[in-house]
């Protein structure tokens, strides 16, 4: 790490600190050269390939705006949808893995949409795994309700 200041090519960590739920790391550094101090902030990067083999990286605002796309007119809120990307962001990390293909985000994103709004769920779905039929949609729609009707107790409406 270069000093900002007179660009010498060490520094010494002087404090350190997590922040933002563990995914950034804070450090104060001060310059043996100079003495002056500044600070820097670490991120562990997360790359995206994509279909083409192009390689970006992740962004939570990404998954919103294709979850927004599926959650517009539905009662779905800002709070949640930013809830949403933050829960598909840990199961992507939670991999352990520095690359991770575009088609492992899209699952991640389909369990905590299904929770948030089944209508969204299939919206995103139908496009995602590219429905062809009504076909696709009446299976997708009957796993719904299996699973919905499994999760219900008994003499539950």
């Amino acid at each position: 790490m270069h000093c900002p200041f007179c660009r010498h090519t060490d520094s010494r960590v002087v404090d350190s600190r997590v922040q933002e739920e563990g995914t950034v790391i804070r450090r104060r550094r001060q310059c043996p050269e100079c003495g002056r101090r500044f600070g820097t902030m670490e991120t562990a990067t997360l790359s995206v390939i994509k279909r083409s083999g192009a390689t970006e990286p992740f962004s939570r605002d990404k998954v919103i705006s294709g979850v927004r796309k599926a959650c517009q007119g539905r009662p779905v809120s800002e709070d949640e949808l930013q809830r949403l990307a933050q829960q598909v962001e840990e199961s992507i990390r939670s991999l352990g893995q520095a690359e991770v293909d575009a088609h492992e985000v899209g699952l991640a994103i389909l369990e905590p949409l299904r929770c948030l709004d089944e209508v969204a769920y299939l919206r995103f779905a139908s496009v995602y795994q590219a429905f062809d039929s009504l076909d696709d949609f009446q299976a997708a729609i009957t796993l719904l309700r299996t699973e919905r009707d499994a999760a219900t107790p008994a003499g539950m409406p």
